[in-house]
C-alpha cells in the first residue's frame, strides 16, 4: 500500500453478483447474453450452502458461461473450494476471514474483501494484500451505510490507495455517484435481477450510466485529487 503515483485509473467496470444459485443450468444458459450486454469485469457467484462437492459442481457448471466472456468468476465466501472449482477467486467478509484465506488464494487467485466498517479495517485489508475493497454492501441485518457515507469512503480510498475500490449500488443514481467518487468497479445485484425488462436490458442501462458518469466527471490523474 502506498500513495498513488500512477496515471489515472482505467474506466470503471461492472461487477455482477448473482442471486443465490440453487440450479445452475438456467443461469448458465442465460449468462452469455446478459454479460454480453455490458462491460462486466467479474461475476460474484452466491452459492446455496450445501456440501463442498455440490458447490464445486455448481461453480463448474457456471464457469464456461462466465469465464468464456472474459469475466472473472469469484465465489462469495468458501475460499477452500476456489481452486477445486476452477474459480478465479473469492470475495471474503471481514479481516479475520481474509487473513485465514490468503495463504490458500495467493498468489494465483483473487482475494476481495467487504465487511469493512472502519477506515482502519480498510487499510488493514490493503496491507494484507486484498485485491479490492468493497464499500456499501448490506450487513447481516440487511443494513447498509448511507449513500453519502459510501461516496465519502470511496473518494477517500481512491485518492490515497492503489488497490481498486468497489461501490455496491442499489440504484442508477448510486452507480453514477460512485463512479464520480472514484470507484473502480460498481457491484450490482437486485438492480439487475429484479428489473421487469430483464437482466440484459438492466445491465446495459447501468453500463451506459457508468460511462456517462465517467465522461461527465473524469478522474483526475493520481496525485492531483
Amino acid at each position: 500500500m502506498s500513495d498513488k503515483t500512477a496515471p489515472a485509473r482505467p474506466a470503471p467496470r461492472l461487477y455482477l453478483a448473482t442471486q443465490m444459485v440453487t440450479d445452475p443450468a438456467p443461469l448458465a444458459a442465460s449468462l452469455p447474453a446478459i454479460l454480453g450486454s455490458a462491460d462486466v469485469a467479474a461475476v460474484l457467484v452466491r452459492l446455496k450452502e450445501t456440501d463442498p462437492r455440490s458447490m464445486i459442481t455448481t461453480v463448474k457448471a457456471l464457469a464456461p458461461a462466465i469465464q468464456g466472456t472474459g469475466a472473472a468468476l469469484l465465489i462469495d465466501g468458501h475460499p477452500d473450494i476456489v481452486a477445486r472449482a476452477g474459480a478465479d477467486g473469492a470475495h471474503l467478509t471481514g479481516i479475520k476471514v481474509l487473513e485465514e484465506a490468503l495463504p490458500g488464494l495467493k498468489p494465483d487467485r483473487i482475494a476481495g474483501i467487504g465487511g469493512l466498517s472502519t477506515r482502519h479495517d480498510s487499510m488493514r485489508a490493503g496491507e494484507l494484500g486484498a485485491d479490492y475493497v468493497l464499500f456499501g454492501e448490506r450487513d447481516a441485518h440487511g443494513r447498509r451505510p448511507s449513500p453519502d457515507a459510501i461516496n465519502e469512503r470511496l473518494a477517500w480510498w481512491a485518492e490515497l490507495f492503489e488497490p481498486p475500490c468497489v461501490g455496491y449500488a442499489i440504484s442508477l443514481k448510486e452507480a453514477a455517484d460512485f463512479v464520480a467518487a472514484g470507484a473502480d468497479f460498481v457491484l450490482v445485484d437486485d438492480l439487475v435481477w429484479n428489473d421487469a425488462r430483464g437482466p440484459a436490458a438492466a445491465l446495459a442501462e447501468i453500463g451506459a450510466t457508468i460511462r456517462a458518469a465517467r465522461a461527465a466527471a473524469p478522474v483526475a490523474p493520481a496525485g492531483q485529487g
